[in-house]
């Protein structure tokens, strides 16, 4: 899963200055509300996320109200970072159209997620934890809560798909993913089956969902940019 609607934008309309600490939104908790309705029937065994606040909040938002394994963290699972906030307006609003599309480019060798870690660095560091995960035999149903470039690493890893500026993986918020794992008992690498991608019962069928939520980001910041004036 990603996680719920996080509170990168405060109320007043200023921009956490640290994308690590946001929790969620009040639709963030719906949203993980909602979903956790869709998995009342599924009995997890295991439970990671990331251990930032907003997939903190959300994993335990999906697992209340049931009997369910202690909730792991793994911070080598953190979201990609990003580089610090343009302070000058006018460097802010060239900064927004990297926001809106932030892989436009990330195939490149040196490519850096809005000037921050590079792509090929935040590779090194997903897929190894991913593959441990899945090398442990002792869970049978796992419950990952994640972030929307973290999920889009996995599924680059497992399928063997690199960063592309003109097609993505979207994640909105809080979806859900279903993927299974064979894993041989020979050793031999695993296969995965892709059952479901970016599922959000609180919108279906997607109709009122038009912007990615990087452009959901951008458009917020945009429109607080132009009510400070």
């Amino acid at each position: 899963m990603r996680h719920g609607e996080a509170a990168y934008i405060a109320d007043d309309g200023s921009i956490t200055e640290d994308f690590r600490q946001p929790g969620l939104t009040a639709a963030g908790r719906i949203q993980a509300r909602k979903q956790s309705a869709v998995l009342a029937s599924v009995e997890f065994d295991k439970a990671i996320c990331s251990g930032l606040p907003r997939t903190l909040e959300t994993a335990k938002l999906i697992l209340a109200y049931r009997e369910h394994p202690q909730l792991e963290v793994n911070p080598a699972l953190e979201e990609i970072q990003a580089g610090d906030t343009p302070e000058d307006q006018q460097d802010l609003r060239a900064w927004l159209s990297h926001v809106a599309n932030p892989w436009a480019g990330a195939d490149e060798p040196d490519a850096q997620f809005l000037g921050g870690e590079r792509f090929v660095d935040f590779a090194a560091r997903i897929t190894p934890a991913f593959d441990a995960i899945v090398a442990d035999r002792s869970w049978n149903t796992l419950l990952l809560v994640l972030h929307g470039a973290v999920n889009r690493m996995i599924f680059n890893h497992i399928m063997d798909i690199r960063w592309r500026a003109n097609a993505s993986i979207e994640q909105d918020n809080c979806c859900i993913n279903v993927i299974d794992v064979d894993s041989p008992a020979d050793g031999a690498a695993p296969r995965f089956l892709i059952r479901g991608v970016n599922l959000t019962a609180y919108d279906l069928n997607k109709s009122s969902i038009f912007l990615t939520n990087m452009e959901q980001t951008a458009q917020r910041i945009a429109d607080d940019i132009g009510a400070a004036r």
